[in-house]
Order: C-alpha cells, then structure tokens, then sequence
C-alpha cells in the first residue's frame, strides 16, 4: 500500500477497490466488471492482506452460490419452487404497472417478470427504473389458486452496483488530493500503474473519458495496436457502448424509419466504434451522410421529423505507417475508411489523440493500486455531464481571432472536459488552466493541420492564445517539434490541382504539396544555448545531445547523484557507447563519475560500476568514479576539458520505461526509439 492508497482508502470508503483483484475474482461469470468492483469494495476496501484475502473468497464464494447463469435460469427456477426461497445475483429493473397500481420486477437473467416489489425499495434505488440494477435478492416461490397472481414473490433485495451518489461528497473528497495525486487516482482506475507513465501520457490517456463527461464530443484516436485505445469503452462504463466499425448501420445508429425505433445514439451516453481504420472497408454513403450532420448540428432525421441526442461518438483505430512515414507521404487520416476520408467529416472532430505516444500495453504496466469502483465514477462522469466548465480559461486567457467558431468549439470541449475530470470543484492554478489549454488546443490543432494538408479550401491557422499580461503562447503538436521538415506540408492550390498525381493504389489522389522551409536546428559546431525536450518527444540520443560539445576532449567529468539503480548506470553504459563510436580509434579518453551511494544496495552498485569499468576500457574509454562523501551534491551536469559544461536538469535519466530485458525490442537497441520524459539542457562555455 502506497501513502496515495491509504489516502484512497481513506477519503472513499466503500468505494474504491484493488485493480488486480478483478480478475482473481471473475471466474466464468459473465457479469461486468463494475459489478464485480463493487462487490470487491464491500468485502475487500482494506489495507489488511489477511481482510483482502476473506474478503476475495467471499466474493466467490457468493457469485459461485447465487449468480443466475442464463443456461441455467429453468434449474434456479425450479430449486426456488421447491425450497420455497433461493437468493440470486441478477439485473433487475422496475416497472410502474398502472393498472395495478404497483411497481413490477423483472429478472433478466432468471427470466421472471411481474414480481412486485415496494414503492419504498424502488425510491431508496431510483436506477432501478432507469436502465436496472445488478442486485442480490432472496426470491420466494408461492402457488396461487388465481391464475392472475404471479406465484414469484420479493423477499428481500439489496443492489450491488450503485444505485445513488453524493455528488457534493465526491466534492468535497476531491479537495484532499493534489492534482498529481488526483491524476493517479483516475489513472489507478482505468487499471494502469502511474509509475509506469509521464504526465502528459497519463493526460493523453485520461481524454478518453472525455466522451463520459461531455455531451456530443467527437473524439478520433488512431495508432499502433495494443495501446488499450478501446479498453475504456468496452469495460468502463454501463453508460457506454462500443461497436464495430463496420457492422453500424444507419437504422442501427440513429433511427429505423420503418418501425420508428431510435438507434444507438438515443440510448447510450458514449458511441465508440472499434477497429475504425481501414481504406477497403465498405461503409454506406448515406450512414456518413447522417453522422456528418449530427456530429455537427446533435440531430437527424427521421422522415420528415428532426430528432436530436447527446451521445458523445468516438473512433478508434490501427495505423499502419509510423508518424514520420504518414506526414512525408500522406497525412495522420491516411487509415481511414474511403467514405470518411472527407474533410466536412474530419472538420468535425474535435479532439485527435495521438495513439502513437502511448506505449503498447505490457503486464506490467496494470496497477496493484486502488481505483474508484468504476461503476461510481461512471455515475460521477454522468452527472457533470449537466455542467459547462468551457469558459473557465477565459478570465485569464484568450484565444487568437485566426481560430475559427468550429475550432473553438472544439478546444472548448475538450478543455471542460479535462476540467471536470481533474478540478470538478474548481480551484485549478493558473499554470494548470494553461496546461489544460494547451492539450486542448493541441487535440484540435491535430486535427486542423490536416485538413490544411488534405484540402486546399482550408487556410492555415495560428493556434496561439494570449495571457492577461500580454504574454502570447503558441501551441505546437509533438509531432510538428520531432518532424518539422514534413509536418509543414500542405494540399495544392487549385492551380496546380490538374498537376497533382495519378491516383494511388487505394483510389485516392496523391497531392502534390508545397513544403515550407525547414525548422530543424542542425548543429554544426558546438554553440552556448538551451534546449527544451517535451514528454514522449522520440529520436533523441546521447550522441546528439552531448558529442559536439565532448568532441577532442580527453577527460570528462559527470556530476549525477543518482547513478544507483541499474537503469541508471546503463545510462552510464550508453554515454559511454556514444563516446567510443565517435572517437578515433587511436584516441583515450578519461571519463569520470561523480555520484551517491545507493542507501539500500550498495554492493550491488559498486559491482556494476565496476562492470561498466571493464567493459568501457575495451573501447578506450577509462572510466573511474567517486562517491561525494557530503551527500550534499544535487546538481547535474557534464565539463569537458575542452571548456564546455552541459547542464543538465535530469541528469542522464532522460528516457521513460521500456522493456529493458526484452533483446528485440527496438528501443532496447536504439536510443533514437525510445519516448524521453520532459527535460532541458543548457549549453555553457566556461
């Protein structure tokens, strides 16, 4: 248990569980996860192992006795009309019979209807008329001589999934936690290990359950597979529903002019479609058609008659290419079906999440940790949707005027949603509203630069905005940093329409493009200056960073306290490769370690510092160290005897986690693949 569990554990009480316990308990039954988290929360929201274990097998124990499987409603049904009562886990739901006068039951799995049960039970759970409620109940069986008296009768009844919530209590919890803390909280609930990200891949990560929050918000995410791009559709919410791409139909989704029924946008919160990606697949016309207009405008028709729904949509997708291939060759919607393959269709989205920066998911990476029961936060999400946080910026920045109506609406919503979800009361620092912003705006810019690049019709907008002091921040994607020399790329002008390219194998024209001038910062000699590096920001090596600077230097000196655990002195390693690959062969250079001594394992310490040694002296590198025997050193930074001095805010530790022990993974092999966390260097002649 993390200090950030005990506070957990402490603030939500009953309602948040231990991540890996969902799968211990799961077996066969097919009930969803939010109720077996809630189950969970009762018998084991605990710090006590020995309380975690009972509890644990009394979760089992109870969905092994009374969980009604369907292939065996006939067997429960019958052991109730013989024993007289049976208790059961079933969703139950509530109707209002008017012509009785009484509230009716109906079990789903167990398949009985009619049973009556007391207006007291119904007010205490009102989501029992909703959409139901998972419950456990004890069903009693009594033959009547009136055939009109069902025999089936409610002895007692107790949901297991949340029935009703203290939103004001959420509040008030919220204001406990620092953001940080709050951030891994919700990160700890979608099942992922905070430790294990960055800041801004836990924020990346966390817009995916924007479309809970906020009514009618488009979201795209495309990227390699195995990122979990739609985990938190499939098992997050009951308010949520995810389909795949290509079995959607229009009377599916919207409505069925024929009988009249509403699709899936009335009746679901969150519409996600799966395994969106793919140029071949075949999608009607008319479908992309109806969904431009209601991404737009909330409504479609039916007939003659214009309905509207707040169901947020949300594409997800592979992508074939990496992001470098796509921006030199086509653009980051070059994976999409044909028919949506359309600007008014792209213009729409108001958020893109770069499923590239998100690392495939590992074992790993899933956490131990507590989480929210996810069927309460669901209920939590649900409810703001009612809220509006998009003018919470606006006292303290605004947009630039380039930024048209259709991308403010965009960046608006999505900065309320972030919003909600990490300052649902309010209280956010400014540098955090900026931060907000900036993701925001970012979401959307993705989104906007693209369509500069696909169609020539759009002009090219300056995504900035302006403090109250004056001070202009402009806002930059991740991508447009690492390839700016493809990144600027736009569609032809009309003009030069009739020259572009015959059309490529997949039936869509290749366009010419026009290619403004290079922002890349080649560094032919050593310069004094200050580079910034944003989180997953990829291609950055040792070689890069330091060798102009260490090149002809015959000693070189590293100052960097924390050269203890093994990562670390891999990186040690690793300088030291760059410096051997760059040097000439007949040349020695000296390098020397200042650092601290590992508190816990020392030994361990000094014996791979002593391998690095003997592995660097093959190379012509002599490598020695020292500890500081004041324990005062925190500074970090490299000095050449040349006179340069690299200072450095991480030290070498620059690269997030990546499967180290796996010999075939790339990134494992090469520096240039790996994603680094946010870091800056400084460049100083001394």
């Amino acid at each position: 248990m993390s200090a950030l569990d005990d506070k957990i554990n402490e603030r939500f009480p009953g309602l948040v569980v231990r991540k890996d316990l969902v799968k211990t308990v799961k077996g066969n039954a097919i009930v969803p996860s939010y109720v077996l988290e809630y189950l969970l929360g009762q018998y084991c929201a605990t710090n006590d192992e020995a309380s975690i274990q009972s509890g644990i097998e009394t979760v089992k124990e109870i969905l092994r006795k009374h969980y009604v499987h369907r292939n065996e409603a006939g067997l429960i049904r019958s052991n109730i009309r013989e024993k007289g009562r049976w208790k059961v886990i079933d969703r139950v739901s509530v109707d209002l019979n008017t012509d009785k006068d009484a509230y009716e039951a109906t079990f789903a799995n167990l398949g009985i209807k009619h049973v009556i049960i007391d207006s007291a039970t119904v007010k205490a759970h009102p989501k029992l008329l909703v959409s139901g409620v998972w419950c456990i109940a004890d069903i009693e069986y009594e033959r009547s001589e009136d055939k009109n008296v069902e025999p089936w009768i409610l002895g007692t009844i107790k949901p297991i999934q949340l029935s009703r919530f203290d939103h004001d209590a959420y509040l008030a919890a919220r204001a406990e936690f620092t953001t940080d803390e709050w951030i891994d909280l919700l990160f700890q609930t979608v099942g992922f290990d905070p430790t294990m990200f960055g800041r801004r891949s836990k924020l990346l990560q966390l817009m995916r359950l924007i479309p809970f929050v906020e009514r009618n918000y488009n979201l795209i995410e495309l990227g390699p597979k195995g990122t979990g791009k739609s985990h938190i559709f499939s098992e997050f919410s009951p308010h949520g529903i995810l389909i795949s791409g290509g079995e959607v139909t229009v009377p599916k989704l919207f409505v069925n002019n024929s009988s009249g029924k509403i699709g899936l946008v009335g009746y679901w919160d969150t519409v996600a479609f799966d395994e969106f990606a793919g140029r071949q697949k075949k999608v009607d016309k008319a479908l992309v058609d109806i969904m431009k207009n209601y991404m737009a405008n909330k409504t479609f028709s039916r007939g003659v008659e214009t309905l509207g729904a707040e169901a947020s949509m949300v594409f997800v997708g592979n992508t074939k290419h990496t992001v470098p291939y796509m921006l030199k060759n086509s653009d980051l919607f070059e994976e999409l079906p044909e028919k949506y393959y359309d600007s008014a269709f792209i213009d729409r989205l108001h958020n893109y999440v770069p499923g590239w920066e998100i690392d495939v998911i590992r074992g790993e990476m899933f956490s131990s940790g507590y989480g929210f029961v996810v069927d309460y936060l669901a209920e939590i999400l649900r409810h703001m949707r009612n809220d509006d946080f998009a003018n919470r910026y606006q006292e303290l920045f605004s947009l630039s005027p380039d930024i048209s109506t259709r991308d403010r609406d965009g960046v608006n919503k999505t900065f309320s949603g972030l919003m909600k979800l990490l300052f649902p009361a309010g209280g956010a620092t400014d540098g955090e509203v900026e931060e907000m912003l900036i993701l925001a705006m970012e979401g959307r810019k993705r989104v906007k630069d693209q369509l500069y690049r696909i169609d020539s019709t759009y002009p090219a907008t300056a995504f900035s905005f302006t403090a109250k002091n004056g001070r202009q921040i402009s806002v930059t994607t991740l991508e447009e940093t690492e390839y700016p020399a493809h990144y600027h790329r736009r569609a032809a002008i009309e003009d030069n329409e009739a020259e572009a390219g015959s059309p490529s194998a997949e039936g869509r024209p290749t366009p010419t493009v026009v290619t403004e001038e290079s922002q890349v910062r080649t560094i032919a000699q050593p310069n004094e200056g200050h580079r910034v590096f944003a989180e997953n920001q990829k291609g950055v090596t040792f070689g890069d960073l330091f060798w102009p600077w260490l090149s002809g230097a015959s000693r070189i000196v590293v100052t960097d306290p924390y050269i203890r655990m093994f990562h670390q002195i891999r990186n040690v390693m690793e300088l030291i490769e760059a410096i051997a690959l760059r040097k000439a062969p007949e040349d020695e250079v000296e390098l020397h370690l200042v650092t601290c001594p590992d508190a816990m394992y020392p030994d361990k310490q000094q014996a791979n510092l002593i391998s690095v040694e003997q592995a660097a002296a093959i190379a012509g590198v002599r490598f020695s160290w020292e500890f500081d025997g004041t324990g005062t050193i925190h500074a970090r930074h490299i000095v050449s005897d040349t006179g340069w001095k690299v200072s450095l805010d991480r030290g070498l530790d620059i690269f997030q986690k990546f499967e180290m022990s796996d010999a075939f993974n790339i990134a494992n092999r090469l520096q240039t693949y790996r994603s680094v966390k946010a870091f800056e260097v400084t460049y100083l002649k001394v």
